[in-house]
Order: structure tokens, then sequence, then C-alpha cells
């Protein structure tokens, strides 16, 4: 062999585009174990999302507003439609519903003092009603899920709303999970389980099959709760448009749409990655739903799933939105994944920032956890006051962008005050891609 040629540097190995690095550990993690992967968080691929859209802000075609003098309102009124004592929020940025089970008694309680402190909603989640978070949250939510686990008429009627769950963004036609080492006493005797056993929650209602059913059940809830309280339906990001228009048909004051940005306590992760559909994607289909039957801002739109931002929220809202729901990123606010605890999490094989082993309770944070030890590490004082700091930057933010486009309130933000950096982005919103009027499939909004 000449000198030249083994003087000629080897190409770099490269790997496949199809078995990467992640894919390869999880087939020899598959054929090792035999059973699939369960975490928690949400969708880690990257999807078309809020980042793909901009702001079109007032000029000389449009007068913005003079934030030290002139008012932007961010009120909303949840729940007006039946009920005669609908929600009143200072903020249109709520607290998605986690339950006590997949979070620690101090988290809770948390999220109800952070919530309240700036006069937004929390919701319960799976599991039922906990003393800490009834007794510090100012406006809570009951969730009524498929596995009813917790469920009880009084605390219906304690509750300042109820939420009919139908789906989730993470696992939209999954049931949840709760792996053994989150069922304490505790939880055990509220869920009506036995202690240190792995639960999984159904994936649909016991008691009905269809929106005929929901009808029924709709009516039941207001019959128990005197037509007091507003009735949300949630359902997973996967099919809005007929979703919502049933919700809607069969009686709910509220309609909750998650994206698959969504987070979850615990469930497969072929779920997570592969069912569902993005938040972006699902926005302008409820709203249209909405539109069609004339309901729109008549029956409020809520929507949750990879929410973090002003900008976030102010974008839902301009797309449709009445207001937002977060959940993960409540959870980042309280504390978690915290890069001052960078070396615990090194212990448990992860780092701060990609923590997804919720479902194992091991949380150093004390969030996601039933360890009394790990759980008594949060300060729900303190942590309760990082919340509602976050959520009041959520909402000035959201404010700020409005008084931008000249809007006296987050509300009178319009799909017309946005463009799209992506033909993907401006297909699934319904908006402009910049530096053009094409919105892509809509007939004559051609280049």
């Amino acid at each position: 062999m000449s000198e030249s040629l083994l003087s000629t540097p080897r190409t770099p190995p490269r790997f496949s585009a199809t078995f990467d690095p992640y894919t390869i550990s999880q087939i020899h993690r598959a054929a090792a174990t035999g059973i699939y992967d369960i975490r928690g968080g949400g969708a880690k691929r990257a999807v078309p999302h809020f980042d793909d859209l901009l702001f079109l802000g007032a000029s000389m075609s449009r007068y913005p507003l003079e934030g030290y003098r002139e008012k932007c309102g961010t009120d909303v009124i949840l729940g007006n439609r039946f009920a005669s004592k609908p929600i009143k929020l200072k903020t249109p940025v709520t607290i998605a519903g986690m339950s006590f089970g997949a979070l620690s008694g101090p988290a809770k309680e948390a999220l109800g003092r952070g919530a309240s402190a700036v006069g937004t909603s929390t919701t319960t989640g799976d599991g039922g009603m906990t003393p800490e978070e009834r007794g510090h949250s100012q406006t809570l939510v009951y969730q009524y899920l498929p596995s009813r686990y917790g469920m009880n008429p009084d605390d219906l009627r304690r509750a300042d709303a109820i939420e009919v769950v139908v789906g989730q963004g993470a696992k939209p036609g999954g049931g949840g999970m709760l792996l053994g080492q989150k069922i304490s006493a505790r939880v055990a005797g509220m869920r009506c389980l036995p202690e240190g056993i792995d639960q999984r929650s159904a994936c649909r209602h016991p008691d009905w099959t269809g929106p005929d059913d929901l009808e029924i059940k709709i009516g039941e809830l207001r019959e128990i709760t005197d037509w007091e309280k507003p009735i949300y339906v949630k359902i997973g990001g996967s099919r809005p448009y007929y979703d919502t228009a049933l919700a809607a048909k069969a009686g709910a004051d509220v309609v909750v749409v998650d994206g698959m940005q969504g987070g979850t306590a615990a469930t497969q992760e072929v779920f997570i990655e592969n069912v569902g559909i993005p938040t972006l994607a699902c926005i302008h289909q409820a709203a249209q739903a909405l539109q069609d039957l004339g309901l729109h801002r008549k029956v409020q739109l809520i929507v949750s799933g990879g929410i973090r931002t002003g900008a976030d929220v102010a974008k839902a809202l301009a797309l449709g939105a009445d207001a937002v729901a977060i959940g993960t990123a409540a959870l980042i606010a309280l504390g978690d994944n915290d890069p001052l605890l960078e070396e615990e999490y090194r212990k448990l094989g992860t780092t701060a920032g990609a923590y997804d082993d919720w479902q194992e309770g091991r949380d150093p944070a004390g969030i996601t956890t039933q360890d009394p030890e790990l759980a008594a590490r949060l300060d729900p004082v303190k942590a309760g006051h990082r919340l509602a700091n976050y959520l009041s930057v959520l909402t000035l933010e959201a404010q700020a962008i409005a008084r931008a486009c000249g809007k006296s309130h987050v509300h009178n933000l319009e799909p017309e005050d946005l463009v799209a950096l992506t033909i993907e982005a401006a297909a699934m919103a319904r908006v402009p891609l910049a530096g053009t009027d094409w919105i892509p499939g809509v007939p004559g909004r051609g280049l």
C-alpha cells in the first residue's frame, strides 16, 4: 500500500438517521427487559410550536397602546353559559390538573398558594381533593376522570368548577399510570387501592360510550351541584374540531384542549412521542368548531400543552383561546429540575432539565414524590411565591404584546396579528407565511 493512501484521513463514522444512538439504546433496553418504557414529562420530539409564530406590532397602520397610561385588561370569565356561579379570574393563565399521588402534598399546596396569590385557578387531577389543596386554593377545579378515584359528591359541591376528563394530550386514547413507589398509605386510602401496587387509570368512562352519554353525565353533575358550577370537558389533541363540537353540543360550559406537548406523570413513551397532534395544530380547529356552532366566546376554550412564556399565552389567545393552562412549567417554577440539585439528579442517572423519571418518586426537589423525607424539602410558602412570580410575569408579557398590537384587552388579539415562520406552522395556525399573504391550504390565499 502506498504511503499516500496510508496518510489519507479516514472519513469519520456517522450514525444512521434511522438507527441513531437513542433508538439503538431503546432496542437494547426492550430486548433486555421485555417491557415497554414508561416515563413522565411530555413529548421531546421537535414539532411546530408557538416559536414558529411572530406578532405584527403596531406602527403606522395601527397604533400601539402606551403602557404607562392606557389600560390593557387580562381578566377572564369561564363558565357563564349555564352555570349560575361562573369563575372570574384576573389572568388567563390557569394551573392544569396534576394529581396528589403524582405530586406531593406540599407541591399541591404550593400550586394553590401561587395560583390564589395572582387570582387564578388550580385543578385537582386524578385521585381526589386534599385538604391542603382546597384550603389554599381560592378557585379550585375538580377533575372528574374515568378512574373515579377519590370521587364523591361532597367534593364536587366544594369545588368551584368540574372538569370532565375525556382525554389528555400526552396520551389521547390511553389511561394514566401511577407506579407502586408512589402509592403511599395516604394515596392508597384516597383511591381505595392497595398500598405499593402499580395503578393504571381507565382510558374511558365506565358509564358512557359516546357524546349522548356525556350529555347525560353533564346533566347529572349539574343536578348534584345545583347548576352552580361550570362544567369543563377536557379532550386530548387528536380530532379537536369534532371533539370540541361534540363537547359543546353535550352542554359543556368550557372546552379544554390539550396538545401533545402536554406532560404526564407516567405513561408509555410510545404514547408520548407518537399519539396526538401538536398544540399549535389544535387551536384553530377547536376555535373553528365553536365559531361554526355560533358558540365562540360563549363556550370558553382553554388550551394547554407546552405553554412556557407570555408570548405563548398571547399567541394562544390570538388564535382563539380564552385562557391557557400550564402544568410542567408550573412544576419548574416551584423548583423542579433546578440546576442547584444537579449532583442529586446525576445520582439518578440524569441531569437537571432532562429529568423525566417523575413516575419513580425519587424527585430530589420534593415535588413529584411521596417519599416523606424528599417531600419535606419543599417549602410550600416559598414555592408558592415562586409560582406567583412566574404567573405574574406570564401575564405581564402577554399584556405587553397586546399593547404593542394596539389592543386594550388580551382577548382582542386575533389571527390577523400573527404571521408564521414556516409553512407547517402557517398551515396549522391558519395565519400567513411571513412576508406573504399565503396561508397553505386556504383557497384564495395563494402566493
